[in-house]
């Protein structure tokens, strides 16, 4: 028989399914229970249509008079491109909600649970929290700070080089590697990269997985190709700009106008610091474009900034076992480092083989 940590933990399995699809909604999972059995369980599956708790009602039918609901995120009390699923639970004459977290968007922040609780509904919240956190980090980060949540992927060698002395880059890692990418630019909002690394690579930074991949319906979802250009250097004939999804180009000011013929973008005006795109401001601005999970591709230089600048959430890194040598490019610049008091640490939240590569998931202390 199974306890309501286990039908927590399929209602978050249920969540992870719209890992690629849901964005910009939080990935939500619901399974209701009648006499310990499962009578009905959904997901949201792509923004816009129905949400975990429809899917899940309309599975149980009339089954859910009475039963308790397992969702992974609190029931939506608002009006937004549907109903909201607290009004569902509520008409459908569930006995019990338990959350396993409760919603940081202020439009719901606590108002749903409360919803349910005043219609007579035994409302708890908090089972597997860390667990449903973790599966929205880029809403959750949204919402309570107003920027994305930002992951900075590398690749390097053995002895920290990113590149020779030429420029010189493909490939440091392996194809399991490369494809390991792929499912995170899946995963992500945005992939954020640099001038310098448009001018020196021309990449595409989309996604080259097909639905069956990623085991989805429908459509592929192309995140948003975001390039910080403070000159506006990007020509028109870049790969980023072409294919389907959309480019942003984040400018300053003074160089609005310089390019013409840059097609498929937008050029959006970012504050200036010291010559640069302010980068605090240019994720704030993300994030009024709804932007939950920032995918960094970039060079020594960007990459730098970002951790100098604390934006930096979370590093993946590949490492190759290969060796470059001393005039190969290294991975950050990073000036001002000048005592192992300065140094910033990282906590290793994973350690993992792909293919012949070693990925790092780290965690910087600021």
């Amino acid at each position: 028989m199974m306890s309501d940590l286990e039908f927590m933990q399929l209602a978050l399995r249920l969540a992870e399914r719209g890992q690629y699809t849901t964005d910009p909604n939080p990935r939500v999972g619901c399974v209701i229970v009648k006499d310990k059995r499962i009578v009905g369980q959904g997901w949201h599956q792509r923004a816009g249509e129905g949400h975990a708790e429809v899917n899940a009602l309309a599975q149980a039918g009339d089954k859910a008079r009475g039963a308790t609901a397992y969702v992974t995120l609190e029931p939506c009390s608002h009006m937004g491109k549907t109903p909201p699923c607290a009004d569902a639970l509520i008409q459908a004459g569930v006995a019990r909600v338990v959350a396993a977290m409760t919603d940081p968007n202020p439009l719901v922040a606590g108002k749903g649970l409360a919803k349910l609780a005043d219609s007579g509904i035994s409302v708890e919240s908090g089972l597997l929290a860390a667990q449903a956190r973790q599966l929205n980090i880029g809403f959750v980060q949204r919402m309570e700070h107003s920027r994305p949540y930002v992951r900075l992927k590398m690749g390097m060698s053995l002895d920290a080089r990113t590149a020779m002395a030429s420029g010189e880059s493909q490939w440091i890692t392996g194809a399991a590697a490369r494809r390991d990418v792929q499912f995170m630019r899946a995963q992500s909002s945005a992939v954020l990269t640099g001038s310098g690394t448009v001018l020196a690579d021309d990449p595409s930074m989309n996604v080259r997985l097909s639905a069956a991949e990623l085991k989805i319906d429908g459509e592929v979802r192309q995140p948003l190709r975001v390039v910080l250009d403070s000159r506006l250097q990007t020509p028109a004939s870049a790969k980023i700009l072409q294919g389907t999804g959309d480019c942003n180009l984040l400018s300053m000011a003074q160089y609005a106008n310089a390019k013409d013929g840059i097609e498929n973008s937008i050029i959006k005006i970012i504050d200036e610091k010291k010559g640069h795109v302010d980068l605090s401001a240019a994720m704030a601005f993300l994030a009024q474009q709804e932007i939950n999970l920032v995918h960094v591709e970039a060079g020594a230089h960007l990459s730098g900034a970002l951790l100098q600048a604390k934006l930096v959430d979370e590093i993946v890194l590949y490492v190759a076992p290969v060796i470059m040598g001393n005039d190969a490019r290294g991975l950050f610049t990073l000036p001002g480092l000048s005592k192992m008091k300065d140094r910033l640490q990282l906590s290793i939240l994973d350690v993992r083989s792909i293919g012949k590569d070693i990925k790092i998931t780290a965690q910087p202390q600021y």
